[in-house]
């Protein structure tokens, strides 16, 4: 028999699946034809915008995600929302460029919430610093390395309609791709 702390556990479990499963239903999904649009300019920074990321910000969460590009909810702006670490609240980057520090580079595995079952490796340089501006119009600077620097590059990535198996090898190319086309479901005929 469950005690009632692993019973609540387990609600909880299913209540955040279901939640997750929601959320992703709500993000665009491959082959989806604005995944591989790049974004405009964020030229209006106004209620709408800051709405926009609000929205964003509470979807990423929901699906267990630790960024999330415009694009991925049809909105072809320069907008994505990030979670920089565990001390930091998630915030909306906008109009972002993005630059290397230093030579290193690192392989490791990257997911997608639009690529769903998909894990492939993907070289990315190990520190970066992002200049954009915050949802108000105001100016940022971060320099940030390890999973923070691979997050926002795999976001840039979004914006400018490159996926993460269009920087993999040829053969986890060719895996992704297997795990993303559509099966064909026979019903039973009896």
């Amino acid at each position: 028999m469950a005690d009632s702390g692993q019973v609540k556990n387990i609600e909880l479990d299913v209540e955040r699946a279901a939640m997750r499963r929601t959320a992703l239903a709500q993000i665009r999904q491959y082959p989806d034809p604005v995944l591989r649009m790049r974004a405009r300019e964020v030229e209006v920074f106004d209620e709408a915008l800051a709405r926009q990321a609000e929205g964003m910000i509470a979807l990423m969460h929901d699906a267990s995600g630790v960024g999330l590009a415009a694009n991925q909810v049809g909105s072809l702006q320069r907008m994505f929302t990030i979670e920089l670490g565990e001390e930091e609240l998630a915030q909306a980057i906008v109009n972002p460029r993005v630059t290397p520090l230093g030579d290193e580079l690192e392989i490791e595995e990257e997911g997608c919430l639009s690529l769903q079952g998909v894990l492939v490796p993907v070289e990315r340089p190990i520190s970066v610093r992002l200049e954009a501006q915050g949802v108000d119009g105001k100016e940022l600077m971060l320099e940030l390395d390890g999973l923070p620097a691979r997050a926002v590059q795999h976001e840039l990535d979004h914006l400018d309609g490159v996926l993460l198996f269009d920087r993999t090898t040829l053969e986890a190319r060719r895996e992704a791709l297997a795990v993303l086309r559509p099966r064909v479901v026979l019903a039973n005929s009896r």
